[in-house]
């Protein structure tokens, strides 16, 4: 069911929340839109409600008729001052879901464990982590397209390497990053190029940026500080992407399935790349979303088949 088919019927039914609440989770702002006019029109209308209860009925005229269209009123003005957007309530709510997401967009633990690091390469600098950073690729983008456009060469020759879709790893690292919005950045402002979320265990000798991150365990999520890999370029950021999974064995069951999108973030998953248990859900969600399709029209590339 799509955001424009739920809009026009569910500002007042949870049933219908919770369907706008699964979209959203995936960042796609119409979805995050829906999901905020729907709490303020369920906020207007318990304020109707609670008005309505300390006013007293018609002794003659009331009823439970009267109750009915006037409950049927009440919603219907709710819906509307909801979708003006009046009060604020939904601009608050998009902004809180924003924040959510790009805080859980970090929320990995594809090098928590030491005995799953896998060594540098031998193309890796061992230049410490304190040397510069070059800042010469943006730190956010001001759409989905934009991040889309600006990482979609770099997807298909890594994508190539792995024998995945490369839209796949765009979904992935949209997810990451917030459709490039949130990107992990050094105190100072530069971008760290990090598009997968990769974190710096011993093996990593290069540059690293530390950041607040969540990470989920036993389902709860927990914030806390983590070093994650800092890259020159986002081209570095795909190749060690390609580096990290191809060189630990833990994630060659995904390589297997590369040429299934669904099995392929499910075996990610399933190998600890992170802590979020619906990590792989939110990835299909992006890959077979409305703001990626648009994107990927924008390129000329053909839209994968929606996953059911």
């Amino acid at each position: 069911m799509t955001v424009n088919s739920l809009s026009d019927s569910v500002y007042t039914d949870f049933q219908g929340l919770s369907q706008l609440q699964y979209q959203a989770a995936s960042n796609d702002p119409k979805a995050m839109r829906e999901v905020g006019k729907h709490f303020e029109a369920l906020f207007i209308q318990m304020m109707l409600k609670s008005m309505r209860q300390a006013t007293p009925s018609d002794p003659i005229l009331g009823g439970k008729d009267e109750e009915l269209y006037r409950d049927l009123f009440d919603k219907q003005i709710s819906e509307t001052m909801a979708a003006r957007g009046q009060l604020g309530i939904a601009d608050m709510i998009v902004g809180q879901l924003k924040r959510n997401f790009h805080a859980q967009a970090s929320s990995h633990s594809g090098e928590n464990q030491a005995s799953a690091q896998p060594a540098a390469s031998p193309q890796q600098s061992t230049a410490g982590s304190s040397g510069p950073v070059s800042a010469a690729d943006k730190v956010s983008y001001a759409s989905p397209g934009d991040f889309v456009k600006d990482v979609w060469p770099y997807a298909q020759r890594a994508a190539a390497q792995l024998k995945v879709d490369p839209q796949v790893l765009v979904a992935q690292a949209a997810l990451e990053t917030g459709w490039g919005g949130s990107i992990i950045s050094h105190p100072d402002g530069r971008s760290s190029n990090n598009l997968f979320g990769i974190k710096a265990g011993p093996g990593w000798q290069k540059r690293t940026a530390s950041v607040p991150t969540l990470e989920y365990r036993d389902g709860i999520a927990v914030k806390q500080r983590a070093v994650f890999r800092a890259y020159d370029s986002l081209a570095e950021s795909f190749q060690d992407y390609v580096h990290y999974l191809q060189n630990n064995p833990r994630y060659q069951a995904a390589l297997s399935h590369a040429g299934n999108p669904r099995q392929f973030s499910a075996a990610l998953q399933e190998a600890g790349y992170a802590t979020d248990p619906r990590y792989a859900e939110k990835i299909n969600n992006v890959l077979g979303g409305d703001t990626l399709a648009a994107a990927l029209a924008d390129l000329k590339v053909n839209a994968p088949d929606p996953i059911g």
